[in-house]
C-alpha cells in the first residue's frame, strides 16, 4: 500500500472527501439556482426597469458628457468609512483576548477615523446641494 511521510495514502484522500462533497454540492446548487433564474424569470422590460439607476446618468450616452463629481466622491468616502469600520468587527469579537496595546492601538485607529470624518463633514464632502 502506498504511503506519504508513513500515513497511508487512503487515509490522506479520505481527509479531503468532505471538501470535495462540499464543492460538489455548491456547483450543484449554483448551477440549479442560475437555471431555474433563467427558466422562471419574467422578462417584460419597460422604460423604468431600463433607466439610469444609482449612477447619476444614463449609461449610453456621449462620453464626453459633463457629469457630477460629487456622487463618486460620497461613493468613495462611503466605502473608505465602511471599509474602516468592518476592521472593528473582528477586533470586537477578540476583545476579551486583546491586551492593553490592542485596546489603545484601536482607540487610535478610531480617532484617526473620527478626525477624517469630521475633516470631511468640515470640508463640505457630505453636502448634496
Amino acid at each position: 500500500m502506498p504511503t506519504l511521510k508513513g500515513i497511508p495514502l487512503q487515509d490522506l484522500l479520505l481527509n479531503y472527501l468532505p471538501i470535495l462533497v462540499f464543492l460538489g454540492v455548491a456547483a450543484g446548487l449554483g448551477l440549479v439556482l442560475i437555471l431555474a433564474a433563467l427558466v422562471l424569470a419574467v422578462r417584460n422590460p419597460d422604460a423604468e426597469k431600463t433607466s439610469a439607476y444609482e449612477c447619476g446618468f444614463n449609461a449610453f450616452d456621449d462620453a464626453r458628457m459633463k457629469f457630477d463629481i460629487r456622487f463618486y466622491l460620497v461613493s468613495i468616502l462611503f466605502i473608505i468609512f465602511d471599509l474602516e469600520v468592518a476592521f472593528l468587527f473582528p477586533w470586537a469579537t477578540a476583545f476579551q483576548h486583546q491586551g492593553e496595546l490592542g485596546f489603545w492601538s484601536m482607540m487610535i485607529f478610531l480617532a484617526v477615523l473620527s478626525i477624517g470624518f469630521a475633516y470631511e463633514w468640515k470640508k463640505g464632502a457630505l453636502e448634496w446641494e
